[in-house]
């Protein structure tokens, strides 16, 4: 099966542009994937990279911090935290050093969390095992290179 069949269509005006069509229809299948993963925990793909985001980190982040680092950084951070403080997953301080920023850092529920979703890396990984592991491994460079815009055309 192939993108053509998946969105049935025949003709692309180009490699690039089938590319393109093939990485968002891929993109999106992925995240429903991830999505299917997280829904016994009740959070969303975001929420799970925040988690992993601060308990990464040796010290409390800010919004920004956290959105920096963030995989999709189109994210509307601080209402994300604010759904994960909710939860209590995470616990939000004002900054001791700037009195205008707030601290957000994992709380035991959110490390004891994602402890147990860590107990299932392999069914995540199970997503992407029709690959082996040079071809994942090529995957991930050519999208690194495709990615790299120091690069002159």
């Amino acid at each position: 099966m192939g993108i053509e069949k998946d969105i049935q269509q025949k003709k692309f005006r180009n490699i690039y542009q089938k590319l393109a069509v093939n990485l968002i229809y891929s993109t999106n299948w992925l995240l429903e994937e991830i999505k299917k993963f997280l829904q016994d925990e009740d959070i969303t793909s975001q929420q799970y990279n925040i988690l992993r985001i601060l308990r990464g980190s040796s010290i409390p982040l800010s919004t920004l911090q956290i959105r920096e680092r963030m995989l999709d950084k189109m994210s509307d951070t601080s209402r994300i935290v604010e759904r994960l403080v909710k939860k209590a997953l995470v616990e939000k301080k004002l900054s001791l050093a700037d009195k205008r920023l707030v601290d957000i850092k994992i709380s035991a529920s959110g490390l004891a969390l994602l402890d147990r979703l860590d107990q299932k890396n392999d069914q995540l990984d199970q997503i992407l095992a029709q690959l082996t592991q040079e071809e994942a491994s090529t995957i991930s460079d050519l999208l690194d290179k495709m990615r790299d815009t120091d690069r002159t055309p």
